[in-house]
């Protein structure tokens, strides 16, 4: 698997994505996966809105309405938006000119729409389309890549019912292909000054669909996620060494 990272000018409010991909990006091979970071997305979107100060209560109001569900915490908002536990809604003050960008509206939606362009433009048929921002993971230090949204390609391999090489039937295992791509791209992007909203990979294994992948096909039941019951006891848990 090959990912190469696309340098580009800085995209601004409001401009036409679609024209802007064109323009940074000559040809995409077949069977190849273009990644777009959502914050251009969101941009090409409007979805920006005036700085506030995580302590206004307008902003609390914001990620209320922008998530399912909220709590305050000591450095952040915790919300689960989209079956995803993030930070703030995804509301994000880095690279916004002042300003805060919010996740686009649905970047499943915005995926497909991008993955029929591209088709028709580029003249392929096996390609896809991935949406990525960044998320820290409980209890690790930094950012790695997540997929908002994406087309083309399925993103879960699924294992179950197959056996191990010692022949043992796997009964839960799966791989999140579309967040294991998606950090693997935001990886080689950056998440600094380096002006790499875009991405191609080529090679990488997946299976590429004529239909759309469902947007459910990541989500667990939060009732019945793995790490669940350590979370509801976690409260007066340290650490050893801290």
């Amino acid at each position: 698997m090959h990912i190469k990272p696309i340098k580009t000018r800085i995209f601004r409010e409001s401009e036409n994505l679609l024209s802007f991909i064109y323009h940074y990006v000559p040809t995409i091979p077949e069977k190849s996966i273009l990644v777009v970071t959502s914050k251009i997305v969101a941009l090409a979107e409007g979805r920006v809105v005036p700085y506030l100060d995580m302590n206004d209560k307008s902003f609390g109001t914001l990620v209320k309405e922008e998530s399912d569900w909220a709590i305050r915490t000591k450095y952040t908002w915790l919300t689960l938006k989209d079956n995803t536990v993030m930070a703030s809604a995804g509301i994000d003050r880095s690279n916004a000119d002042g300003k805060m960008i919010l996740l686009p509206k649905d970047s499943f939606i915005s995926a497909r729409a991008v993955l029929a362009k591209i088709r028709t433009h580029y003249t392929r048929k096996e390609v896809g389309v991935l949406i990525t921002d960044s998320r820290l993971l409980p209890l690790r230090a930094g950012v790695v890549g997540v997929a908002t949204g994406y087309a083309g390609f399925g993103g879960v391999r699924d294992y179950r019912g197959h056996k191990d090489i010692f022949g043992r039937m796997l009964h839960f295992s799966r791989t999140d292909i579309a967040d294991s791509l998606a950090t693997a791209a935001v990886l080689t992007m950056g998440e600094g000054n380096e002006r790499r909203p875009l991405a191609l990979i080529t090679d990488a294994p997946v299976v590429y669909l004529k239909h759309n992948p469902s947007k459910k096909e990541l989500h667990i039941d939060p009732r019945e996620d793995v790490y669940q019951p350590f979370f509801t006891h976690i409260k007066n848990i340290r650490p050893k060494g801290y």
